[in-house]
C-alpha cells in the first residue's frame, strides 16, 4: 500500500528506470560564472587608447616608409620589348618556335648607388598560381622520398608519360617552371650571378629529398617551361623550390639570384634575356626586377601608409571625443538617457 492508499502492482522493489537528462554537468565555465574582466568605457580610457594608438602608429608608419625609400630599385617589362617588330602580331607563334632567335640584349641605367648585394626577381603579372587545380597539381610525398616516387594521384595530366612511367617532379606546378635566364654586364665585364641560397631553407631540408633526382621530366610532347639537371637531386634545384612555393596573387615576384657587387649611379648594365617563357598565350607580363633591400625588405609603401593612416585617424577620433565631451559633458551612467525613461509611453 503506498502512502496514498493506492495498490501497487508487482513487487515494492521494482522502481522505475531514469530518464536521461540532457542537462549539461555543472560547471563554472558553461555557466560563466569564472571571474571576467569587464572594463568601463569611460572618456578617458576612450581617448587615451586612441590617442595611444595614434602616438605609437604615426612614427612606425614614418619610419616604414622612409625605409622603403631607400630601396633602389629597377624594373624592366620586356615581354613585348623582347619580340620582334615583324612578329608583335603573333606573339604565340613567336614563343613557341624553336627556330626564331629568342636572345634579347637590353641596356639599363642605374638610377641610384646600389650596394650589394642587389636582388634579382622575375615578376609575373596576370598568372593564376592561386588557382585550386593548379595549387593541388603537385605530390608532395615524391618530393620529400624517393620510397613515394610512385605517389601521383593529384598530378594529372602531368603524371606519368605517355608510356606510362612516373615523372618526377610530377604536377602542373613543376611542368610550369620559370625558363627566361638573365646575364649581366657592366663596361663589357660579365657579373657573375649568385643563385645559391635563394630557397628557404626549411624548404630545402623537409619539402624537398635529397634522395628524389628528376625522371622523365619534360619529356611530353607539350614542354610547359624550364627542364631539370637529371643528376642533381631536388633539394639543391632551388630555382625548382623557389618556384614551387604558389603565389597567393596574381601578380607576384620570385628570386632568380643576387649580384654581390655593388652597382654605382648612372651606370649602363648590359642584360642579356633568353625569352622563352610563354606568357603570351593568356596575356601575362614579365618584368625583370633588380632592387636592394632595407631592414623592412623590399620597396613597399603599402606597410608605411596604413599605419599612417590607421595612426592619423585614432589621433582624430580623440581630438573628436575630446571636443564632444567638452561641449556636451555627460554624467557616466545617467539612468535619463534610457531609452524608456526618456519616453515612458514606449512611443520612439
Amino acid at each position: 500500500m503506498n502512502p496514498r492508499g493506492d495498490s501497487t502492482s508487482g513487487s515494492d522493489g521494482a522502481a522505475e528506470p531514469r530518464r536521461k537528462s540532457k542537462k549539461p554537468k555543472y560547471s563554472r565555465f558553461t555557466q560563466q560564472e569564472l571571474p571576467a574582466c569587464k572594463p568601463l568605457l569611460t572618456p578617458a580610457i576612450v581617448v587615451t587608447a586612441f590617442a595611444f594608438i595614434g602616438i605609437i602608429f604615426i612614427p612606425i608608419g614614418l619610419l616604414s616608409l622612409s625605409a622603403s625609400g631607400q630601396v633602389v630599385e629597377i624594373v624592366y617589362q620586356y615581354d613585348t620589348d623582347c619580340i620582334p617588330e615583324q612578329l608583335q602580331n603573333d606573339k604565340v607563334a613567336f614563343i613557341q618556335s624553336s627556330t626564331t632567335n629568342k636572345t634579347c640584349t637590353r641596356t639599363l641605367t642605374v638610377p641610384k648607388n646600389m650596394e650589394g648585394p642587389v636582388h634579382i626577381y622575375y615578376e609575373l603579372d596576370n598568372f593564376y598560381q592561386n588557382h585550386r587545380r593548379y595549387v593541388k597539381s603537385r605530390s608532395d610525398k615524391q618530393l620529400r622520398s624517393k620510397a613515394s616516387e610512385t605517389e601521383t594521384t593529384n598530378c594529372a595530366p602531368e603524371a606519368t608519360t605517355s608510356d606510362g612511367s612516373v615523372i618526377v617532379p610530377c604536377g602542373l606546378i613543376a611542368w610550369s617552371l620559370f625558363n627566361d635566364t638573365y646575364s649581366f654586364a657592366v663596361n663589357s665585364k660579365i657579373i657573375e650571378v649568385n643563385k645559391k641560397n635563394i630557397a628557404w631553407q626549411s624548404d630545402k631540408e623537409h619539402k624537398f629529398g635529397s634522395d628524389v633526382y628528376p625522371k622523365n621530366f619534360q619529356m611530353g610532347g607539350l614542354i610547359g617551361g624550364a627542364k631539370l639537371n637529371a643528376s642533381i637531386p631536388l633539394s639543391e634545384q632551388e630555382d625548382l623550390i623557389v618556384w614551387m612555393r604558389t603565389a597567393a596573387l596574381p601578380r607576384f615576384r620570385k628570386l632568380y639570384g643576387r649580384i654581390e657587387t655593388d652597382l654605382a649611379a648612372n651606370e649602363q648594365v648590359t642584360v642579356t634575356i633568353q625569352n622563352n617563357y610563354n606568357t603570351y598565350s593568356f596575356e601575362g607580363k614579365k618584368n625583370l626586377v633588380l632592387s636592394t633591400t632595407s631592414w623592412i625588405g623590399g620597396k613597399n609603401d603599402f606597410l608605411g601608409t596604413a599605419y599612417l593612416t590607421i595612426g592619423s585617424l585614432c589621433l582624430f577620433l580623440a581630438m573628436g571625443f575630446i571636443i564632444l565631451y567638452l561641449l556636451k559633458p555627460r554624467t557616466l551612467g545617467d539612468p535619463s538617457y534610457l531609452s524608456w525613461n526618456r519616453n515612458p509611453d514606449g512611443h520612439y
